[in-house]
Order: structure tokens, then C-alpha cells, then sequence
């Protein structure tokens, strides 16, 4: 009975190592997605700012060009005042230099301004595609990493499976069955270690007789509680 006992406990870590890879299959991808869309949305992030740069930029020399061509405009302007022949018309055309001196004195305010928008979100986008350089390298290795672990899960997932059947082709045909029904009771659950007359299924004491002939391993035994299979686990040997 002692080697069944045995049998039993291994197969209940194969079925633990079996219910792992078989959530890997399922979380992996969920998590690899996740990781994705995270990066997908730091790469957006980026390049919202850049385009935010560009704008300003274009909208700098959009200024410019207004400003060059209200300076030419006042060349022409004061070009015009020698061909004047009244003070009327001489007094106009002052008043339409000092209007176009007061717009591109306007403009050049904005271009100063625009420059100073320019240099704050350069440096800021400097310091994004520097963080954004580091999020990426972190998401694509956690994402390579991830994709390696989930193709390694069917091998993996073949080998246990291997295992698997040979444990239970050695194990009492009158055992697997009550092992299976437990599991499928339990949550996957059917064989739990005892120590110290506790049950670490239900975490609850069992009497002292059965705890000392629970450490013998001469019979299949059950909690009285939680009523898994229980084996007798000495702590004592990995301190």
C-alpha cells in the first residue's frame, strides 16, 4: 500500500504541473496581448508629442513667412512715401507702416513664444523617446519570453501527460477511481500532506490515532474533515 500511496501523491503533482501548463495556454496569450496593447498605447503617446513638435514647427514657419513678408510689405511701403504728392496721402501711408510695424511687431512676439513652445516639448520628447526606448525594450522581452514559455507548453504538456499515464498504468484501478472522484470534488485537489496532525487541505487537526497510524503508510486514508486522501508529510527532512 505504501508504494500506491506514493503513486497517488505523484500523480497528484502531475496533475498540478498539467493544470499550470494548461492556464499558461490560456494566460499567456492574454498577458502577451496585454503587454502588446500596453506598448501600443506608449508608442501612440509618443507619437502624439512628436506630432504635437511637428505642428509647432509648421506653425513656426507659417509665422516667419508672415513676418518676411510684413517686413517687405513695410519696405514697400516707406518706398511708396517719395511718390506721394500730399500730406493726406503722406499721412496714410505713415499710418499703414505703423499698422504693418505693429503686426509683425505682433508676429515676432509670437514667434518668440512658438520658439519657447518649441524648446519645452523638444526637451520633453527627449525625455519620452528616451522612457519610451526603455518601455519597449522591457515589452518586447517580456513578450519574447512569454511567446518561448507558450510554445514550450505543448512538449512540456506531453512529456507530464507521459508521466501522467504511466503512474496511473502502475497504480490500483480501485484507487484511481476514488482519486478521480475526490478531484473532481475538490477543485483538482485529491491528495493533501498532513503534519503535525494537521490536514493541509482544510487546515484542520485530525485525531492523534490516525495521525500515528496515518505516519505507517500501511493504508489509504482519508480526512475526516475535508475527506481527501491524506499522507503523512516529515517537514523535518528538508530543514
Amino acid at each position: 500500500m505504501k508504494e500506491q500511496i506514493f503513486l497517488l501523491i505523484e500523480l497528484q503533482k502531475i496533475t498540478f504541473e498539467m493544470d499550470k501548463l494548461t492556464a499558461g495556454r490560456v494566460d499567456l496569450p492574454q498577458e502577451i496581448n496585454r503587454i502588446g496593447e500596453k506598448l501600443e498605447s506608449i508608442e501612440r503617446e509618443l507619437a502624439e508629442d512628436e506630432q504635437r513638435v511637428e505642428m509647432l514647427r509648421a506653425d513656426h514657419k507659417v509665422k516667419e513667412t508672415a513676418l518676411k513678408n510684413g517686413i517687405e510689405n513695410a519696405k514697400k511701403a516707406k518706398g511708396r512715401l517719395l511718390e506721394v504728392k500730399t500730406n493726406k496721402e503722406y499721412e496714410a501711408i505713415l499710418k499703414e507702416i505703423d499698422a504693418i510695424h505693429e503686426k509683425n511687431s505682433a508676429v515676432e512676439d509670437e514667434i518668440i513664444h512658438i520658439l519657447e513652445q518649441i524648446d519645452g516639448a523638444g526637451e520633453r520628447l527627449n525625455v519620452k523617446e528616451s522612457e519610451t526606448a526603455g518601455h519597449r525594450s522591457t515589452c518586447e522581452n517580456e513578450m519574447r519570453k512569454m511567446e518561448e514559455e507558450l510554445n514550450s507548453i505543448g512538449s512540456e504538456l506531453e512529456k507530464v501527460l507521459k508521466r501522467r499515464d504511466e503512474v496511473r498504468s502502475r497504480t490500483k484501478t480501485s484507487l484511481l477511481k476514488k482519486f478521480d472522484m475526490i478531484k473532481g470534488r475538490k477543485n483538482g485537489r485529491a491528495v493533501v500532506p498532513v503534519w503535525k496532525a494537521v490536514c493541509y487541505g482544510c487546515h484542520m487537526n485530525i485525531p492523534p490515532q490516525m495521525y500515528n497510524e496515518l505516519q505507517r503508510h500501511d493504508k489509504l486514508m482519508l480526512c475526516p474533515h475535508c475527506e481527501r486522501i491524506i499522507y503523512w508529510e516529515d517537514r523535518n527532512a528538508d530543514v
